[in-house]
């Protein structure tokens, strides 16, 4: 009997699955054939993360990676095979071995990659980029692992960053956050601060913070950060997201600012362990002074939040 088992993926920062499949329904609209690279166990100094991918067609075209160049030559290599026999091939690359000296693995570690053809890819892509946005997607592998069993890959939600305040550390945060191709939506009933001309290219919802948290929806793919300075603001998004499934929730503030936050929020029932969740003084400590380097140090601890949320998750 043939036991299917789950792998709970460490996707990076980024919406990276879901440029690729993308890629892949731009490519198959194309009458490309394709072989679809994944990284499914790494060991010590792995450059990549399990779960992620590398889509490459018949002629050696390629996007994304499996190992940050490292191996990917030789991966085109068996993806083409594979495309041709139309069969999945396990690759194993660890450094005791001449293999992986040869393809630059010299130091440390161990990735098993699986490169399987595209079958069924209308299918496939419309299930991971037409259903609902909020909810977890599996796919499971037609290529039996070392063991006898089945990789399955978990697509979590795209990260979403609620932004409340448009003041000038928003500027930046937004400015950062679009290079790490999270998805930023700016909430500020002021439609004097949140403007076009002051935030190019960023969705705008200007309800009060409740209302549009409500609206947008949060999920566990969603991190909330308020820089209003406004308790009115503030607080009406906090209340909202202590309470949700939101992995990161920050506010901006001195320690005697998230003080008193924390004292209206007690007197509003909300409770301690509820409270804990909000990071105030939001970011990690590096001595941020310029806006810039706020929003810097806002990112580096949604970052370093997501990245121990996801460690838990392995299995």
């Amino acid at each position: 009997m043939i036991y299917r088992f789950l792998f709970v993926t460490v996707l990076a920062m980024s919406t990276d699955w879901k440029n690729i499949w993308q890629t892949i329904r731009e490519w198959d609209g194309e009458g490309r054939k394709m072989a679809l690279a994944t990284v499914v166990k790494t060991w010590g100094s792995s450059p990549r993360p399990v779960g992620s991918h590398l889509v490459i067609d018949a002629d050696g075209h390629m996007e994304g990676s499996v190992s940050g160049g490292c191996v990917d030559g030789v991966v085109v290599t068996a993806a083409r095979d594979c495309i041709n026999t139309k069969k999945g091939e396990l690759l194993q690359f660890e450094v005791a071995t001449d293999q992986a000296w040869e393809v630059g693995l010299s130091c440390g570690g161990e990735v098993h990659i699986l490169v399987e053809p595209l079958i069924n890819i209308a299918e496939k892509v419309s299930y991971l980029l037409d259903n609902d946005a909020n909810t977890i997607k599996k796919l499971h592998s037609e290529t039996k692992m070392i063991d006898g069993n089945f990789f399955t890959h978990e697509y979590k939600p795209a990260l979403k960053m609620i932004v409340v305040g448009a003041v000038h550390i928003s500027q930046g945060l937004v400015s950062m956050a679009k290079t790490l191709d999270i998805d930023v939506i700016l909430v500020d009933p002021r439609t004097a601060y949140a403007s076009e001309e002051r935030f190019p290219d960023i969705d705008f919802i200007t309800s009060w913070p409740d209302e549009a948290l409500k609206k947008i929806g949060i999920n566990a793919s969603t991190a909330i950060v308020t820089l209003s300075h406004d308790p009115k603001l503030d607080d009406s998004a906090l209340e909202i997201a202590v309470r949700s499934e939101a992995f990161y929730i920050a506010a901006l503030g001195s320690l005697k600012t998230q003080k008193e936050r924390k004292k209206r929020l007690k007197e509003k029932g909300f409770s301690e362990d509820e409270i804990a969740r909000i990071h105030g003084p939001a970011g990690l400590d590096i001595g941020a002074l310029e806006p810039a380097e706020i929003a810097l140090s806002i990112l580096s601890e949604l970052v370093a939040t997501r990245r121990a949320e996801n460690i838990k998750g392995i299995a």
